[in-house]
């Protein structure tokens, strides 16, 4: 084995609850500063009126889509990354390094281009009310072209993420997340001479963070022993690399999309009960996204703690961090469900005095928020299969979550329960995903030999 490759796997030895520690919580504060954008972006617009706010709702679930395709292959990159540095082939993790980078800006293209010619289509299938339509217009034009600069970013923070450079990784969140809260208010609100530009000023405000971003992650990457080196493409066979990123990354791709499809479908569901509770569900959404931040962080951490030390044949290493892993959703979920249905309707009242809208907010949380454990479970247990390279295990725990709970539990009871069958099939559909999560990691490992006598030396 060679020096670098020793040097980089730096998480198939030491304490695997340091290893968590260290990798968890500078995602914590990088996912805690994207998801602070839905927050930031969510107060200004509500300013605009109630028409933004809903108009907001509806793109919410759309674009946390396109962003899951994105990081499908983020986690694709980061999944043949770590386990080529677990094996000891610097040479071919670096290699892979560089084609993921590649490969994310040309998905970040077709992407963006296909959302942009959808827009009507896709928001008319939502229910979107024609009087919301050039709202969502103004945002989703924008937002659609400067879509490959977000993949980018999912590309470099795949093979950081697969050195185990959390820091590194929160560096490049905080700092397009920064961006974006400088921006938001003046390219939404306007001032210091600057009219605004209203709902479409948070689509640019986001578009230029990425552009940071992308810089950022750039000279981020130089200090690391993967740097970006496309030279290492010219003399190679990229057909290996192709396929190992695609196997992880397509079905973790679509795995991670079908989740925010649901949400868009039970959005449209929402939107049959009025245009007050698109925009309580919508909102309540941002505030949820922000309270299971550190479940978020998790589900990212996990995959390079397990995908080295699987990689490196140490498997009771990889079982220890599911373990751990696990305890942690189901603690933090609970705790964090009793505070914010305690506090539903003062959250609420961030957002919007509208008595109808805050009655919806305070109900959707009131019944979704016990299913913040399972949500956990499932998104870890999804960024553990994604590393051991069973993506293919985590795609149909998706589909079967999304059209086999979710979907008939909300259009069987909406009937009778209106508004509240929505949220109630949002609530079976986690603790569906946590058993099934659950279930599905435990076979995986079960089929593994026990670590050999040489791999336990290794700690």
């Amino acid at each position: 084995m060679n020096a670098p490759a020793l040097s980089s796997a730096r998480l198939v030895s030491g304490s695997i609850p340091g290893h968590l520690v260290s990798q968890t919580l500078p995602a914590v504060i990088g996912v805690a500063a994207i998801m602070s954008i839905g927050i930031v972006d969510a107060y200004f617009i509500g300013q605009l009126g109630s028409e933004p706010l809903a108009a907001i709702a509806f793109i919410f679930p759309v674009a946390v889509s396109s962003t899951s395709l994105g990081v499908g292959v983020m986690v694709g990159i980061n999944s043949v990354v770590a386990r080529a540095l677990g094996e000891g082939d610097h040479a071919k993790a670096a290699q892979r390094a560089n084609f993921g980078i590649v490969f994310a800006v040309a998905c970040g293209l077709v992407m963006g281009l296909t959302l942009w010619a959808l827009i009507d289509p896709i928001f008319t299938a939502m229910n979107a009310p024609a009087h919301l339509m050039p709202l969502i217009r103004a945002y989703m034009t924008p937002y659609a072209m400067g879509f490959p600069l977000s993949l980018a970013i999912m590309g470099f923070n795949g093979v950081l993420r697969g050195q185990g450079e959390a820091k590194r990784t929160s560096t490049v969140s905080i700092t397009y997340a920064a961006a974006n809260w400088v921006l938001n208010p003046l390219l939404i609100m306007g001032g210091f001479g600057f009219e605004g530009l209203g709902i479409a000023g948070s689509a640019y405000a986001t578009v230029i963070g990425w552009g940071i971003g992308v810089l950022t992650a750039l000279w981020l990457l130089r200090g690391t022993s993967l740097p970006l080196d496309l030279g290492l493409l010219r003399h190679c066979n990229l057909a290996g690399p192709a396929k190992a990123i695609i196997r992880v990354g397509l079905p973790a791709a679509f795995s991670n999309a079908i989740n925010p499809l649901g949400l868009s479908i039970l959005t449209a569901l929402v939107a049959l009960e009025g245009e007050a509770a698109v925009a309580g569900f919508g909102a309540a959404g941002r505030l949820q996204s922000f309270v299971i931040v550190p479940l978020l962080g998790l589900s990212g951490a996990i995959g390079a703690i397990v995908g080295q030390n699987w990689g490196a044949g140490r498997i009771d290493r990889a079982r220890e961090a599911v373990l751990y892993a696990g305890g942690f959703c189901i603690v933090w979920g609970l705790i964090v469900a009793i505070g914010v249905m305690a506090a539903g309707q003062s959250f609420a009242r961030v957002f919007t005095s509208d008595p109808a809208v805050v009655a919806e907010f305070d109900l959707y949380l009131r019944i979704a928020a016990w299913g913040y454990a399972g949500f956990g479970l499932l998104i870890v247990g999804n960024g553990i299969m994604n590393a051991v390279d069973k993506a293919g295990f985590a795609l149909g725990q998706s589909i079967a979550r999304v059209f086999l709970v979710m979907l008939p539990v909300a259009l069987v009871l909406r009937p009778s329960m209106g508004s509240s069958a929505i949220y109630t099939a949002e609530l079976a559909a986690n603790l569906f995903g946590a058993i099934s999560a659950v279930l599905l990691v435990r076979h995986i490992f079960a089929r593994q030999a026990p670590a050999s006598a040489t791999g336990a030396s290794v700690r």
